[in-house]
């Protein structure tokens, strides 16, 4: 078709999300939607397969799809002009419960032509803990409400029942029925949009924009992968529940013009509700591959067209129902995102062409900290901590990782700030900063995450409990690339205050500074009351290169500025400092040492 106008029409369906996006953001009233970005909106075709992948959370991206296509088969002859439905069962599409689809049939003239789908982690779902994170569930039965597919509009009027009845099963009915206008609203605008853009150009442009969108897609994957080396590339995670260890292993072989992603040898499906499904691995895998490998590439069926998953079922990457699955996002299917990272990454840094597109794996263990209690004004409140949000950058074969960074898998995360936390919440920020030492040593370093202290503040309740969930604390995630270094690991703290307040430091700017007895926690209901503290610290990037590769003045560097510590400067990166300038004799003797205490560990001479 004429090159102009498909240009033309492509860069309105980006608009016709981006202006979607934007009122979903400001008719939702919750934080982890419009401060964290836990969102996604895209567009499908008229048979449900992707059209244009929009911002937000990747791993969405496949999964609504699945859900369009799960609504054309459930509601065969029942998809009329006006129409909006919802579904948020995991075994038929969604990630887990929290995370709820609209999806929204577009008709022209009375013909089906297209799809709009937006998610949102909803304020509550039902489970058994306020939020939906509910880490000691049996099984999905105990993780809220659950539905395949259901019609919430039907032909421009709202069912009035079926939204009571979603709203009789929730906590904050109100701050629910927000997020679901919200994504309401979402679709509206992009129905709107879509029926313009078509009105403008006609329904057979449209049609043969979309069919060249797709194919020009699969065409530039192929001929990108092509120029890779034939190959396989593997990467490993392992993480804890409650002293039990998971494993999460990906085999990636790319073929010619295809990739094959083998999760075969992966733990078997856990008792905890880590668990994913099949569907949550696929958008999983896919969340770092659209930005990685198609970057300038429109995302799309095109793109999916050329990848194959073996995912064995049972597996905790593609667990059997009614296996629990609320922790997904936060468990097996970051482990996915992060294989898949690695994997991807060593293969781009096969060929001297990709070698600068190359990072190693950034912010790998989410930490779901969600809060729930009465607020200052007495109202409930439920939310998450949105930090988790703020990510690491990892580093790539040329620079270092970006500190407090984000995530590959939503190039639009971000972190509330702390005066929106503390005005949602009983709560106060002891501090909130980036954490020294844990950006993975390299050549190029890692970038940073960062730690947190938050006691109470004047609560009606005397405090709040929260839910706290992922992957432990006890396994690195965010590896490192050719001889890089891992980022550090989580660590959760509670810190029980003396019965006396005798000593209790309200300003304390540290974890050794504030009194009390420490405990380490990483899993389950906890209580933040009275003058007790929770302390959490999240994972860096990981590291590219050998750590006594790095310029001694970029050590140098990172030291003045406390990103590492001159312990690390030392043990790590081999550079001896005195006051602010570097021993260059020392330096060198002390890096000999350490290459030479690395050959002996591995039986060299």
């Amino acid at each position: 078709m004429d090159p102009i106008t498909f240009s033309i029409i492509r860069h309105r369906l980006y608009r016709v999300v981006e202006e979607a996006v934007i009122t979903l953001k400001h008719v939702s009233g919750s934080a982890i939607t419009n401060e964290g970005h836990d969102l996604m909106v895209s567009l499908y075709e008229a048979d449900g397969t992707l059209l244009l992948g929009g911002v937000g959370f990747l791993h969405h991206l496949t999964s609504a799809a699945e859900a369009c296509k799960s609504i054309i088969r459930r509601f065969e002859g029942d998809v009329h002009e006006g129409d909006l439905f919802l579904l948020n069962d995991p075994f038929t599409a969604a990630l887990h419960t929290s995370d709820i689809y609209l999806v929204s049939p577009i008709h022209y003239k009375g013909e089906l032509i297209a799809w709009s789908a937006c998610f949102v982690h909803v304020y509550d779902i039902g489970a058994m803990n306020p939020g939906g994170f509910a880490p000691e569930a049996q099984d999905v039965f105990s993780e809220g409400f659950s539905s395949p597919g259901l019609k919430l509009v039907d032909r421009g009027n709202l069912r009035q029942d079926v939204w009571d009845t979603l709203l009789n099963m929730v906590r904050g009915p109100e701050m629910v029925a927000l997020d679901l206008r919200s994504m309401i609203a979402c679709n509206n605008v992009a129905k709107d949009r879509m029926i313009s853009l078509v009105e403008k150009y006609g329904l057979p442009t449209f049609q043969e924009t979309c069919k060249t969108l797709v194919a020009q897609s699969e065409v530039q994957l192929r001929e990108r992968l092509r120029e890779f080396p034939d190959g396989s590339w593997e990467s490993r995670q392992y993480f804890d529940v409650k002293g039990e260890v998971y494993k999460v292993l990906l085999k990636m072989t790319k073929k010619d013009d295809e990739l094959i992603f083998d999760f075969t040898g992966s733990s078997p499906q856990s008792k905890y509700s880590v668990n994913c499904t099949k569907w949550a691995s696929l958008g999983g895998l896919f969340a770092p591959l659209f930005p990685l490998l198609c970057y300038d590439i429109t995302w799309n069926e095109g793109v999916i067209r050329p990848i194959t998953v073996i995912a064995p079922e049972g597996s905790i990457v593609n667990c059997t129902k009614p296996s629990p699955v609320s922790v997904a996002t936060v468990g097996a299917i970051q482990s996915v995102n992060n294989a898949a990272c690695t994997t991807i990454g060593k293969m781009l840094a096969s060929h001297e062409k990709y070698d600068d597109q190359t990072s190693a794996v950034w912010h790998a263990n989410h930490f779901a900290v969600f809060m729930f209690g009465k607020n200052q004004k007495g109202g409930d409140a439920i939310g998450i901590l949105t930090e988790t949000f703020a990510g690491s950058g990892g580093a790539r074969t040329f620079a270092d990782g970006v500190d407090i960074g984000g995530e590959i898998p939503n190039p639009i995360s971000r972190m509330a700030n702390v005066e929106t936390v503390e005005a949602m919440f009983p709560v106060r920020y002891l501090f909130r900063r980036r954490l020294q030492d844990s950006g993975g040593g390299g050549e190029f370093r890692g970038g940073t995450g960062g730690e947190l202290a938050l006691v109470p503040h004047d609560a009606p309740d005397g405090g709040l409990h929260y839910v706290l969930s992922g992957k432990g604390s006890q396994f690195p995630q965010s590896e490192g690339l050719a001889g890089g270094n891992p980022g550090a690991i989580n660590d959760y703290v509670w810190v029980h205050s003396p019965e006396s307040d005798h000593g209790h430091n309200c300003f304390s700017q540290s974890l050794s500074s504030i009194p009390g007895e420490k405990e380490a926690i990483s899993w389950g209901v906890f209580p933040l009351m009275g003058k007790d503290a929770l302390y959490v610290r999240w994972n860096g990037g990981g590291g590219v290169g050998d750590p006594l590769d790095r310029e001694p003045a970029s050590v140098v560097i990172d030291v003045i500025n406390e990103v590492i510590s001159p312990e690390a400067a030392r043990e790590i990166f081999g550079v001896e400092i005195q006051g602010e300038k570097i021993d260059a004799a020392k330096t060198e003797k002390l890096r000999k040492s350490i290459r030479e205490e690395r050959l002996l560990s591995k039986g060299g001479k």
